[in-house]
């Protein structure tokens, strides 16, 4: 059996995924993992939309519309090639959430701690992905602060922010990364 440790130091971002499928009790036991994760006040401010097939093809417009003003403003000589890779992205993906925090307009303080806490369900998540060989990836790209993504997942912008898709699956490749030993980021104070 694989160590919670071995676990969080062997995970690695995964960026293609096979087309195997993830068995619906492996998603489950993620979200299970995601949803005890901790929190101040026990406010539980995340939410895990899950965006199957129909969504996903709703989506693929406004992928299509950022991805082109990204190529656009990069100077990409081959946009076609970058919207296809952009819509790629999304529709591969075995498994997809976008995941939102709670919004908190009136209390700054807390609308951080919730986000904090939303990124450590978020992580869980990861993991439990991990523990089960499934690799994942948190995305942060244009496509979650648009505001026709909110319009198509039914997210209310004045309750909710998504802090980012999670793409799960089989992974194609496990990439190697070099990351920083515990020496390198503890500073040690007397």
């Amino acid at each position: 059996m694989t160590s919670m440790n071995e676990i969080i130091t062997s995970r690695r971002t995964i960026y293609k995924f096979t087309e195997k499928s993830v068995p619906k009790d492996v998603v489950n036991q993620a979200l299970e993992a995601a949803s005890n994760a901790p929190c101040h006040k026990h406010t539980h401010p995340w939410k895990f939309y899950s965006i199957g097939e129909k969504s996903k093809n709703m989506l693929i417009p406004e992928i299509t519309r950022l991805a082109k003003i990204k190529a656009e403003k990069r100077g990409t000589e081959d946009v076609q090639k970058a919207l296809d890779r952009a819509v790629k992205k999304i529709i591969s993906a075995p498994v997809l959430f976008a995941v939102t925090s709670k919004l908190s307009p009136n209390d700054p303080f807390r609308e951080k701690e919730d986000y904090a806490a939303t990124v450590c369900a978020l992580h869980n998540m990861v993991l439990s992905f991990w523990s089960n060989g499934v690799g994942s990836l948190w995305s942060t790209g244009a496509i979650t602060r648009g505001e026709e993504t909110y319009h198509i997942l039914g997210i209310d912008t004045k309750k909710e922010e998504i802090i980012g898709f999670v793409r799960a699956g089989y992974p194609e490749s496990t990439p190697t990364v070099r990351k920083p030993s515990y020496q390198e980021i503890l500073i040690d104070l007397e």
